[in-house]
């Protein structure tokens, strides 16, 4: 554990350096102020957490990865809001959209990576048999996740009022909610049936090196 503990402290710490030096220059002059802590709160979270749980619990590579990539997406949408961000004008353009689609970006990654950290957690701690029931556990835990932060922006909403208008991004669409939803669990059955195999090839590496991770899966 020690040696792949090393051996993947320089990525990890480029990643970490990356996310910073991301979040300070879109902090510089965010689009909304407000938006842009509500935004980048999960990053300032999950840093600090993930470096207090390196060595005792260590992800695979391709979680590192993923997480990494989630990040830039909410710190893009925080520099901008995510109503405004130029790349998802430029889907709109592309696919002749009605709105910019970029905050669908960010609830299918909602679900899509948020899906492979539970799917992780509940095959290393064996607290699912079964890959059909791994499955659906994972798919409700993204839900859970999704339908929580929908009431935290309907919770925004009430105590900013109009404020809250940036950081909800509905773009004047009376379905935003059930469709972040929708995006959510696209992205989470996208990351299980496109990423368990390797997922699990990245469990069983990690096994190997340290006998105590469990890998119940299968």
């Amino acid at each position: 554990m020690r040696l792949m503990s090393t051996t993947r402290t320089p990525a990890l710490l480029l990643a970490s350096a990356a996310l910073v030096a991301l979040m300070v220059i879109s902090g510089l002059r965010p689009y909304d102020r407000a938006t842009w802590w509500m935004e980048v709160l999960p990053v300032l979270i999950a840093l600090p957490l993930l470096w207090a749980t390196y060595r005792r619990f260590p992800l695979t590579p391709m979680l590192y990865a993923l997480i990494f990539v989630h990040c830039c997406v909410l710190i893009l949408g925080g520099a901008y809001s995510y109503a405004r961000v130029p790349l998802g004008f430029w889907l709109q353009d592309l696919m002749h959209l009605g709105r910019n689609p970029y905050d669908k970006i960010g609830h299918f990654m909602q679900g899509f990576v948020p899906a492979l950290i539970a799917r992780e957690i509940l095959i290393r701690g064996a607290y699912v048999h079964g890959r059909k029931m791994l499955a659906f556990v994972v798919v409700c835990i993204v839900m859970a996740i999704s339908a929580s932060y929908e009431l935290i922006e309907w919770a925004a909403a009430l105590a900013m009022g109009q404020g809250a208008d940036e950081f909800l991004g509905t773009q004047g669409d009376p379905w935003d909610t059930q469709s972040d939803m929708f995006m959510a669990l696209v992205g989470a059955v996208a990351a299980l049936c496109l990423l368990s195999r390797m997922h699990d090839r990245q469990i069983a590496a990690l096994a190997t090196r340290d006998p105590s991770i469990a890998r119940a899966a299968g």
